[in-house]
Order: structure tokens, then sequence, then C-alpha cells
């Protein structure tokens, strides 16, 4: 065993028997690279990563090729999800270096961790080639290399954050959706070609604006995403992204952070427009987060792999003799048809991807055979599960389930909404600073980053605007004020590291989206609402200042600001503040709240319960009777008492 039998991440787990003498990353790393005066050679991967494991195999495993390794560097391994900051900084650098990236990412640094050659996977003769190629380089031209070095760290320091402006208008989500319009599949759904992406934020962003052209394309994604075979059409949940431009091979790894986006869309979906598929998707992938994803400590795992007994999606796939032998000839034949099952198939050696094109006239003889199917799947060798804690991932979680819950009304949700978030203030949070993860009830040794604060406190905002419990608000409170005291970047926008924590070689500070919401856009939403509980100017301006870019970003990279033109939305609508006054057991309070959750106004706050949020000061019952207040900047309408009026206000609240 190396030095990583001490990890806490299932990631560096599964390479510590490997003959490589990893290090994990830190400075004792630095420091033997120093001594050695070798290069450090930074493998930065994770668990539900195939071609990581491919290349574990090939070259990691491998005792010539480790041994090579071992003499000539200084070998560190990297968690990118526990590790995000490291990733990024080196993801900046190898895409600069070669015009792409992606994982596992391959890089080749000095003792001081600056970047001078990187690749992502190398099939083992081209890793040895490459490993002797570049310990060459270090011995003989060591100032071209040092050079190389310091150019790639200066060229990546120099390159200037987007510049932010002012907040976005009506006119600015407008032109997003123009622009997001180019680029849509009116066909298949979904944006570009292949390998298509859920692209979860922007999907976010389409419901909230809804207009008729935004509406079309979030529902014919939606749709086509559902049916596909991106989606598990046996036990819920979404695969990564799908490999081709109809969404019928997924790349196979499901990965909390995806789900929990999903969910939430598929819930705002159903609110918006009542549809069955909506309704059906989110619960099946609720429950699979509740069935497959949750930790024995209430929180959820990170990811599914893609693989079983060393093969891609054998888990999930199925031939035409596989549904007979389970369901028998007849109904064989039927769910081959009904799930596009072929002789040909549609994935490797013949098998395929199951799929749900249409919805059969027969619903419970469906239901009846996914059942079946699904009982005999679970036998099969399942995926290994990566069940590291994420902060943000589960912060994400905690808002769909809190949100899906309530919508839905499955206490249960809210139920595993609240142990998650109980989890994380007990084992994450340590006075106002939170870890990244935690493993088995111990928080690990990594800081959080941007989006671990921003995620964490919106889904302790969700939290309190479904049940009320004021602890949810006050710990969300103290999340953004770390925020904003330790993460700006003096030009309106977030680091995504705090000023205290770990120096690289560059601070990472992107405002993009990626698979998940970016951090600064993700600390603009949390920071808006909690200022619209609060009244306060202090969370309010720092929300339209990080959320500004979207202003930039508009006009040219749509797709990349989903969340942020969210926010916007949310901004553009006040966001319209609800306080509900009344016990929360009482079924009039309750009914109030189910009106003011189902408007689906963009980005609506609401205050519940007997007080502990500004908002709800001086807002007292009516007549002895529970009552809503529709505000805007603390401004409020006269109160109502019923559903159907506070929601007649909700609706007249939409019109800008």
């Amino acid at each position: 065993m190396n030095r990583l039998k001490n990890a806490t991440s299932p990631y560096l787990l599964q390479h510590a028997d490997n003959p490589v003498e990893w290090f994990e990353w830190g400075e004792e790393a630095f420091a033997e690279a120093r001594r050695r005066d070798v290069p450090l050679l930074v493998s930065i991967g994770y668990s539900a990563c195939h071609w990581c494991h491919v290349m574990a195999h090939e070259s990691f495993e491998h005792a010539a090729t480790a041994q090579m390794m071992n003499q000539r560097f200084v070998n560190v391994k990297v968690d990118r999800e526990e590790r995000p900051d490291v990733d990024a900084v080196y993801m900046s650098a190898t895409t600069a270096m070669t015009g792409q990236g992606g994982w596992p990412m391959t890089v080749f640094a000095t003792p001081e961790g600056h970047p001078f050659y990187a690749g992502t996977y190398f099939p083992r003769q081209q890793f040895q080639r490459l490993v002797d190629g570049v310990s060459q380089a270090w011995a003989k031209d060591r100032e071209a290399v040092l050079s190389q070095g310091s150019k790639v760290v200066e060229a990546l320091s120099e390159s200037a954050a987007l510049p932010g402006g002012p907040l976005p208008t009506a006119e600015t989500t407008v032109r997003a959706v123009d622009d997001l319009a180019k680029g849509f599949d009116p066909v298949r759904g979904g944006f570009g070609g292949a390998p298509k992406f859920p692209p979860s934020m922007v999907l976010e962003f389409l419901l909230r604006h809804g207009t008729p052209d935004a509406m079309a394309m979030a529902e014919k994604t939606l749709d086509a995403m559902a049916r596909g075979g991106m989606y598990d059409q046996l036990g819920g949940g979404f695969a990564r992204y799908s490999v081709d431009a109809a969404w019928v091979v997924p790349h196979f790894e499901k990965m909390l952070y995806d789900n929990a986006l999903l969910l939430r869309v598929y819930t705002h979906w159903w609110r918006s427009t009542g549809s069955p598929l909506a309704r059906r998707v989110a619960l099946e992938t609720a429950d699979w987060l509740l069935r497959e994803m949750r930790t024995p400590e209430g929180g959820f795992a990170s990811a599914l792999d893609a693989d079983s007994e060393g093969v891609e999606g054998k888990f999930y796939v199925w031939t035409p003799a596989e549904l007979r032998e389970v369901l028998g000839e007849e109904r064989g034949a039927w769910a081959a048809s009904v799930f596009e099952v072929t002789g040909a198939g549609t994935f490797e050696h013949g098998a395929s991807v199951l799929q749900l094109l249409s919805d059969p006239d027969d619903r419970a003889l469906l239901d009846d055979v996914r059942a079946t199917l699904l009982t005999a799947r679970s036998v099969r060798v399942r995926p290994g599960r990566d069940d590291k804690v994420v902060a943000a991932w589960n912060g994400l979680a905690i808002a769909a389930l809190a949100e899906a819950g309530a919508l839905f009304d499955r206490h249960d949700l809210v139920d595993a909404a609240r142990t998650a978030a109980e989890l994380l203030d007990t084992v994450h949070l340590d006075g106002p600073r939170l870890s990244r993860t935690s493993r088995d009830g111990r928080a690990g040794s990594n800081a959080g980053v941007l989006e671990d604060y921003a995620d964490v406190a919106e889904g302790f905002l969700a939290l309190y605007g479904v049940t009320g419990e004021a602890r949810w608000f006050d710990r969300a409170g103290s999340l953004l004020d770390t925020v904003l005291d330790r993460f700006p970047d003096g030009s309106g926008g977030f680091f995504d590291t705090a000023d205290d924590g770990e120096r690289l070689f560059q601070r990472p500070r992107d405002p993009t989206d990626n698979a998940t919401p970016s951090g600064q856009f993700a600390a603009a939403g949390a920071l808006l609402s909690y200022g619209a509980l609060t009244g306060s100017a202090r969370h309010r301006d720092a929300a339209e200042a990080a959320v500004g870019t979207v202003s930039v970003l508009a006009d040219r990279h749509a797709r990349f600001a989903g969340w942020g033109l969210a926010v916007a939305e949310a901004a553009l609508a006040g966001p319209v503040e609800v306080a509900i006054t009344g016990p929360v057991d009482d079924p009039r309070t309750t009914a109030l709240h189910r009106a003011a959750l189902m408007a689906g106004v963009p980005g609506t706050v609401i205050a519940l319960g007997d007080g502990g949020v500004p908002l709800m000061e001086g807002r007292g019952l009516v007549g002895g009777e529970p009552a809503a207040y529709v505000c805007r900047h603390f401004t409020c309408q006269a109160p109502v008492t019923s559903p159907a009026d506070l929601t007649r206000e909700l609706l007249g609240a939409t019109a800008r």
C-alpha cells in the first residue's frame, strides 16, 4: 500500500495498492520534489471516470511503468471532486497548451507546481515514451523546461476574467433566448451536436423566462432526455451525458449533481405545465436518490461508476433474448418493442439501451414489466459507488428534494433534505467555515470552495422556505457572510477559493457554468434570496454585481450562463417576497404556503412560521387567521387569507 491508504477519497483509495508511489496533493509532495530535484507528475481524475480506470489498469498498475514514474518523478494523485481548485488551474493549463481538456488529466510540473507539459489519457506505450522524454528534457534542457513553465503561469495569470456589467435587463434575457435558439436542435432537443450534456441551468432559465419560444425549447429537451437512453427507464435517474445527438446512448456514470439539478428542473416543469411525464421523472429521480445514493449518515454519495465487471454500461443494457428470459416470450417481445430493444442493438455487442419514446396504452403492464426487469437487474454486478459526500452537490440535492417534497406532498423527501442538511451542519460546518467533503461521517481536510458555500446556502434557504425552520435561514446567512468576507475578487465578482486558502500558481476564477452552476452565479442567487428575506442592501448589491457578467455573456455564450440568467429573471421579478404568518401545522397556513409554492414566480422567496426572519416582522394574523403578504423590497400589498387571492396576487406580480 502506498501513501494513499489513509485518504478519505474513494478515488484515491482505488490507487492505494498501485506500485506507483503516489502522494496526495500537498506540501509533502512539493518538498520531496525539491529534495530529489525532479518534476511532479500530477494525475487528476475521479471515481466515475471510465478512461481514468483504463489508464490506471494500463499504466499505474503496471510494474515497469510504475518503476519509471517512481524513479523520475514525484507522483501526485488528485481527486478533482475533492480538489476542484487544483483541477481548475491545471485544466486551464492543459487546455491552453493542447487546445482541449478532459480526464484523466496528466500534468508535468516543476517542484513549485508550475505546469510545463500536459495532456489527458495516454495509452501505456505512449505514456512510457512521454515519461522518458519529459525526464530527459528535465535532465538535459532544464532551462527550457523552467522557461516553459514560467510562460504558462504568466499567460494564465494575465488572462482576464470576463468583465462585469450592469444588472441584466429584460432585453438581456430576451437576447439570451434568441442566442440559445441559434444552437437549439428542434428535432431532438438540446443544444449543439454530439455529445449532448443535460443543459440543466439553461433549462431552469427557460422555464423562468416562460415565453412560448423559451418553453418550447425547454419542453422539447426535457421530453427528449426523459424518453431517451440517458434516463434510466427502469430505476430512474440520469446518466452523465449522451454520446450521440439523439439521447440514445449515454456515458453511463450517474452523478449526484446532474440528478439534483434535473430533479429540480423537472419539478419546476411540472409546476409550470402539469406534465405527467415531468411528475413521473421527478419522483422517480427522487426515489432513485433515496434508494441508491444515500449514505448511512444521511448525506448523498457523489457518483455511480459507468462500469461494472470492467465493462461500461453492462449493468444497464439488454438484448431481446434477455428480455424474453425474464418476461417470457409474449411480454418479452412487447417490452422489446416498447423499449426499442432490437437484434442489432443500439450499444455494443448487440445490446440495447432502454428508451421509452412514447407511452404505451397499457400503463399497468408497463409498470409491471418495469418492476420485473428492475428486480432482475438488481442481481447483476452493480457499478461502484463513490460514497464521499460533497458539500456543494448535497446543497443542490437538499434544495431539489425540499421543493419536490413540498410540491408533490412527499414528506419523506423533505425529511431526507433535512437529514442531509443536518449532516452538513454537524460534520462539514466548523463555525463559519465549510469542509468540502466528508466520508463515513468524518470531514475531509479540503476547504470548501465558493460553490460549496453558495450551493449549501441555496439548499438551506430552500429548506427554510419549505419548513419554516429558522435555523436553516441562520446557517445560510453565516455561509454567505463568509462568501462576502473571503471570496470577493475586487471587481464585483468572486474567486473560487477563499483568500486564506492554499496558494496555487493561479487563484481560480470562472464565472461561467460548467456541469454545475458557476460558484459566482450560485452565490448571486443565494445572496439575492437572502437579501430578499432580510432587506439587506449589502447582500442585494453583491448579488447584482456578481450577476452583472450575464450582461456580457448573454449575447455570446448564453449556454454557459444559464444559472446567471435564471438569477437575472429572479432579480427582474423582484424577487417576489411572500411572508406567510400562522402556525405551520394549521391547515389554513398550509394552504397558503402551497399556493405560494405553486405560483412559480421566478425566484420567489417564502418566509414561513412564527418569526425569526426580518421579512416576517410586523406581518401578523388577520382577524385571527393565517395570512400571506406579497411584497417587493419589503413593500407589501394588503394581506390575504385565501389561497385563491394569494394566487391572483402572485400571478399579477409576474407582469413586468
